[in-house]
């Protein structure tokens, strides 16, 4: 397989380059998260021997895209994504969001099966299914109330959250995703062909299980849940079980996939 060059992509990022790997997986953060939120994972994957080349999104406004206007939209951020992801499909890819990044990642599927591009599947974890809509205004609150809601959370660097000027620095970044995720509304239409594996903390105060479940009625290629002891960050404490499941489901798919 030829190797993609990654720095001609203003939005994907890789840390453990696995180009002779069948699948490639692309991982959208948190709200408030960098690309460097799935480097634990994707060390973590190669460790592992996962048959996976994964990479992860960056998002604007934030580390090495610090200058760049943030994006208060899933769907034109879903837009921008989906239009970067195209060198990419030099082999199968799945997509992996957690939080924000599943609901942004569902979106990132429509457009991209929307024209013609055959997905292995997505993994939404930690996330309600795009329907079930919560009225919620964290985007709204000052400064000090959106950092409150950063360390009740704990998704946040624990060293940024310690460092109060490194911090606001990245609080427009944060307000945007947070402004991105909670204006979201669903638009009824075309669901998606590719199957989705669900992944949820059975602590989770932003996601309750009948939440999880509801992801059900956005795909026609199936879905499954699993729940794993902890919260809206379990992924932290059970990136072992995580992982293990994410092989098994790119097997699956890929066994299902056309050659």
């Amino acid at each position: 397989m030829t190797a993609v060059n990654e720095r001609t992509s203003r939005w994907i990022r890789r840390f453990h380059a696995a180009d002779a790997a069948a699948v490639r997986l692309v991982c959208l953060p948190h709200a408030g998260g960098s690309a460097t939120a799935y480097f634990a994972f994707s060390r973590a994957a190669a460790a592992a021997a996962l048959d996976a080349d994964v990479v992860a999104v960056q998002y604007p406004g934030r580390q090495d895209r610090l200058g760049e206007r943030c994006f208060d939209d899933v769907g034109a951020m879903a837009d921008a994504i989906a239009d970067d992801l195209g060198p990419w499909f030099d082999r199968p890819v799945a997509l992996f969001g957690h939080s924000m990044g599943a609901t942004l990642g569902y979106e990132v599927a429509r457009r991209l099966e929307a024209r013609g591009a055959e997905l292995l599947g997505l993994f939404a974890s930690a996330c309600r299914a795009p329907s079930q809509q919560r009225i919620e205004y964290v985007h709204q609150r000052d400064d000090d109330g959106l950092i409150a809601a950063l360390k009740e959370l704990s998704g946040t660097d624990s060293a940024v959250l310690g460092d109060d000027e490194l911090l606001r620095m990245v609080l427009p970044a944060v307000r945007g995703d947070y402004t991105a995720v909670e204006t979201y509304r669903h638009r009824p239409g075309t669901e998606l062909a590719c199957p989705i594996q669900v992944l949820v903390g059975d602590d989770d105060p932003v996601t309750e299980l009948a939440e999880a479940d509801a992801w059900r009625a956005h795909t026609t290629g199936g879905c499954g849940v699993e729940v794993y002891p902890g919260g809206h960050f379990y992924l932290n404490a059970q990136l072992d079980g995580v992982l293990a499941v994410v092989a098994a489901r790119l097997r699956d798919w890929g066994a299902g996939a056309t050659p």
